[in-house]
């Protein structure tokens, strides 16, 4: 019997966790969140992780399982989320993989590329040029070396730069030159799914959900992990801006505002990172039963 991990990407708050609900339900099986800020339990409000209501009952791998403080990638998550497809497919023909962390659901689908020890002396260096510089250095760096990458990176991620830019320093060569030249082989078929919407009906819903964020107390969610804001996992929007906030440098209204700018802005870059994919079938979030016939037929048909 073949095997089937349907993936239900697209921008966030387009409704794909709700969706992949009802499917899971519909199908009797489970998910695996693909959402890499998610995956941290001390960040539950800024990262609109699910609760228990909205899951359902539906089982969930992937979901506050880290602490801020760990120490977690791409690799270690293809790698623990292939562990956990092995034992979902035991028992269902159909698992789904929801969320929209491009990164990681392309380490799932298709492996992760392993390079070489980057030398100490590249790292330190590229870390001195960051604090002196800032973000800038990297973008500016990156941009040059590697434009192919640069073109559909998260250009406001420090991490995702300074590994690429670690990358073309060491070797000489761009960092895209080395991502996913070898695809590995899934003992599993893969149903790509795109979830979006008119854009302007995504930037209201993403402004809404903003405010009831706000609401339900990320304001002091963020003031708790303000001690901890170096750490990489809290480079995220929604905590970066209230961050700044607390800094002084900006009112909380402008703040807030940010927060809705930025993530529109992620939305979009999230867009163009699956669109460049070419593989995606694309469907609203409200289209269930268009989904489950075109998920039933793909899986008739093999």
């Amino acid at each position: 019997m073949k095997h089937f991990l349907v993936i239900i990407a697209g921008p966030t708050a387009v409704g794909k966790t709700a969706l992949a609900v009802q499917l899971a339900k519909h199908y009797g099986t489970g998910v695996i969140s693909a959402d890499a800020r998610q995956f941290y339990k001390e960040m539950q409000i800024g990262t609109a992780r699910p609760d228990e209501a909205e899951l359902e009952g539906v089982p969930h791998d992937f979901l506050g399982h880290l602490s801020i403080h760990d120490t977690y990638n791409v690799g270690q998550f293809e790698k623990d989320a292939v562990h956990a497809l092995d034992d979902l497919f035991r028992e269902h023909q159909v698992v789904f993989m929801a969320g929209g962390s491009g990164l990681y659901i392309n380490a799932v689908c298709h492996g992760v590329d392993e390079f070489e020890e980057i030398p100490a002396d590249i790292r330190t260096m590229i870390e001195e040029q960051y604090k002196n510089r800032g973000l800038i250095y990297l973008q500016e760096q990156v941009s040059q070396l590697d434009p192919v990458y640069y073109a559909h990176a998260d250009t406001q991620n420090p991490q995702r730069l300074k590994r690429a830019l670690e990358v073309c320093l060491h070797t000489g060569k761009p960092y895209s030159s080395f991502r996913t030249q070898h695809k590995k082989e899934r003992p599993f078929e893969i149903i790509p799914i795109l979830v979006n919407m008119d854009r302007q009906d995504l930037y209201k819903r993403i402004d809404r959900r903003v405010d009831l964020m706000m609401e339900a107390g990320l304001l002091k969610e963020a003031e708790s992990l303000y001690p901890y804001r170096s750490l990489n996992a809290l480079n995220t929007v929604g905590y970066k801006e209230l961050f700044a906030y607390f800094d002084g440098a900006c009112s909380l209204t402008d703040a807030v505002a940010m927060i809705k700018q930025n993530t529109r802005r992620y939305a979009k870059r999230q867009l163009t990172w699956f669109n460049n994919q070419g593989d995606y079938e694309t469907f609203g979030p409200g289209d269930t039963d268009k989904i489950k016939a075109y998920i039933d037929i793909i899986i008739q048909n093999q």
